[in-house]
């Protein structure tokens, strides 16, 4: 490793031993919920990785140092901070050689976890096409990431305040494989379903850990995605959440929500909206997702 990436001698000692261990992001820490739920899942999701026989690797830059495997006391100062920076692929070396601290989103966690070494990461949804792409060009650096980058990333699907139709399109082209888990409906974060049929189905973590070591025999180096759709006692259905949705996208483009900045405002807005309940439906898939990508982790380190 690089003077710039720290990783945790816990999950340095995992992966030399080949012991399963599983990255999980920070913007959820820094950007995507409210002191102190956003501390208390952190650490809810690190016991769930834990219950499932694997090791939680949570990224960001912390100083200037890249670190793979944050403890307690450094995911609580993050998740205090403020003024945090919210760090996709293309800011990672910024923020390290100027110093800075962020939490690192989906794009900029697989490469960190790629370049630690470890093939699953966890996460809520992914970003993808936004609403108005075909004006704004507003498209996640998360697809890019996942057409070069080989982690397999498990979600709730897409940010449900995306374009949805259009992000698994562009996974497409981009030749992603996109699998929802034991479902044969693609999710849209909040809820199990997102109204269109999965590009592919799968049953169980050994699976995945095939499919991915039968891409790798053929050469394809893309990330892979893996669906799994919030658990039906914690979902709220798409009819539901749909009017919130733009309801809130709406107060966006009145306020003029640019950038980085609309995911954040927008979560907000939907929390209030629902009075809470996105956010504990946020907690509960984040958490799913954390139980399924150990299992896959095992399955992989296990072939």
């Amino acid at each position: 490793m690089s003077p710039t990436v720290q990783i945790a001698d816990p999950v340095a000692e995992a992966l030399a031993a080949g012991r399963p261990v599983v990255a999980l992001e920070t913007t959820i820490v820094s950007h995507g919920m409210p002191w102190p739920q956003n501390y208390e899942t952190a650490l809810a999701v690190e016991a769930e990785v834990r219950g499932a026989g694997a090791l939680p690797a949570a990224i960001a830059v912390i100083a200037g140092r890249l670190v793979v495997g944050l403890g307690a006391a450094e995911l609580e100062r993050l998740s205090k901070a403020e003024n945090v920076a919210k760090l996709s692929s293309a800011d990672l070396a910024h923020a390290i050689t100027t110093g800075g601290t962020g939490g690192t989103t989906v794009a900029a966690t697989m490469v960190a976890a790629h370049r630690a070494g470890i093939a699953t990461f966890a996460t809520g949804g992914i970003g993808g096409v936004h609403r108005g792409a075909e004006v704004s060009f507003d498209i996640s650096a998360d697809l890019t990431e996942l057409a070069r980058t080989p982690v397999v990333v498990v979600a709730a699907g897409a940010k449900a305040l995306l374009d949805i139709p259009k992000t698994l399109e562009r996974l497409e082209t981009l030749g992603v494989p996109v699998m929802s888990y034991r479902s044969d409906e693609f999710p849209a974060f909040w809820s199990r379903s997102s109204g269109l049929a999965t590009p592919l189905r799968i049953d169980s973590a050994e699976a995945v850990a095939a499919f991915r070591r039968a891409r790798a025999d053929l050469g394809q180096t893309s990330g892979m995605l893996v669906a799994n759709p919030v658990p039906e006692a914690d979902e709220i259905p798409r009819a539901a959440m749909l009017p919130h949705i733009e309801a809130a996208i709406a107060d966006a483009t009145t306020q003029g929500v640019t950038g980085k900045a609309v995911t954040p405002f927008l979560l907000d807005a939907i929390f209030h909206r629902t009075e809470g309940r996105s956010l504990a439906t946020n907690i509960a898939l984040v958490k799913n997702n954390a139980r399924l990508a150990a299992e896959i982790a095992a399955a992989i380190v296990g072939e």
